[in-house]
C-alpha cells in the first residue's frame, strides 16, 4: 500500500472517528473541553519524541494528567469547567512550546504536531485507528441509551438510579482516544474541527439523534477524503485541508437548514 493510499485509509477512519465520537461531544456540550484536550496532546507528543517513544503514548499520557489537572481546578470554588480548559488549553500549548524549544534538534518539528501529516501515516497508526472506531462503535451500540439520558435529562438519569461518572469517564476517554488518533492526520490544532464540525452538521441536518449518529461519521470521512483529495490537487497542506473540508460541510448543512425553514415558512 503507497503513502497516498495509506491517507485515504487512515482519512476515513480518523474521519468516521472523529464524527461518530463528535457527536458525543457536541450532544453532552464538552466541545470547549475536547478543544482544550487538544492542546493537551501537544506537550505529550513532544515530549514523547524527546524521549524517542511512541507519540501517540505520549500525547495519551499527557491528556490523562492534563484532564486530572483541569478536574481539580473545576473543583475549586467559584471555577469550574470553562475556567479549567481555558487555562489548560493555553497552559498546554505553552508548555509543548516551552519542550520544543528546549531542544532545537528534536527532528520532527513543532508543525507536524500542530497541523499533521495524514500523508506520512503508518499502518500503525491506520492500526490505532481501526481499534478505536470500533471500540467506539460498541459503545454507542450498547450504551447509546444511557449516554443520551445523561446527556440530555443528568437529573433524572440520577433519579432513576444510575451513576453518571462511568458514563461520563468513558465519555471522556473515547474523546481522548480519538484526539490521539487524530493527531498524525491534522495534527493537535486543528483535530477539533474534524471533531466538531461534521457532529454539528450532522444535528443541522438530523431529525432524530439514530440520524445524527449515522450521518456524522459519514460527513466525518468525507472530510477526510476531500481533504486529502484537494491537497493532492492544489498542493496544500492535507490536516487544514481536511478541516476546512469539515468546516465547509457545517455551513452547507446551515444552508441547507435556513433554506429548508423558507420554504415551510413560504
Amino acid at each position: 500500500m503507497g503513502y497516498f493510499e495509506k491517507a485515504l485509509v487512515a482519512a476515513i477512519l480518523i474521519g468516521g472517528l472523529s464524527g461518530l465520537v463528535g457527536t458525543l461531544v457536541v450532544l453532552r456540550r464538552r466541545t470547549f473541553f475536547a478543544q482544550a484536550l487538544t492542546h493537551a496532546t501537544f506537550p505529550g507528543a513532544v515530549g514523547a519524541a524527546m524521549l524517542g517513544v511512541s507519540i501517540p503514548l505520549g500525547a495519551a499520557i499527557a491528556s490523562v494528567a492534563i484532564v486530572g489537572l483541569m478536574s481539580l481546578v473545576q473543583r475549586v470554588r467559584r471555577q469550574g469547567t470553562q475556567v479549567a480548559s481555558g487555562i489548560v488549553l493555553t497552559a498546554g500549548f505553552a508548555l509543548g512550546v516551552l519542550l520544543q524549544s528546549l531542544d532545537p534538534s528534536l527532528p520532527v518539528r513543532a508543525e507536524s504536531f500542530l497541523v499533521g501529516s495524514i500523508l506520512s501515516v503508518t499502518i500503525g497508526d491506520i492500526t490505532l485507528a481501526a481499534i478505536v472506531l470500533a471500540v467506539a462503535v460498541v459503545v454507542v451500540f450498547f450504551l447509546g441509551k444511557e449516554i443520551l439520558f445523561s446527556s440530555f435529562d443528568a437529573n433524572g438519569f440520577r433519579a432513576a438510579g444510575y451513576r453518571e461518572w462511568p458514563i461520563e469517564l468513558l465519555c471522556l476517554a473515547l474523546t481522548t482516544a480519538t484526539v490521539v488518533t487524530a493527531m498524525p492526520a491534522v495534527g493537535a490544532i486543528l483535530a477539533i474541527a474534524l471533531i466538531a464540525a461534521p457532529a454539528a452538521a450532522a444535528r443541522l441536518l438530523g431529525r432524530t439523534t439514530a440520524e445524527i449518529f449515522l450521518i456524522a461519521p459519514l460527513i466525518g470521512a468525507a472530510s477526510g477524503v476531500i481533504g486529502v483529495l484537494l491537497s493532492r490537487a492544489v498542493d496544500v497542506a492535507a490536516g487544514p485541508a481536511i478541516s476546512l473540508t469539515a468546516a465547509a460541510f457545517f455551513l452547507l448543512a446551515l444552508g441547507v437548514q435556513r433554506l429548508a425553514r423558507l420554504r415551510l415558512n413560504t
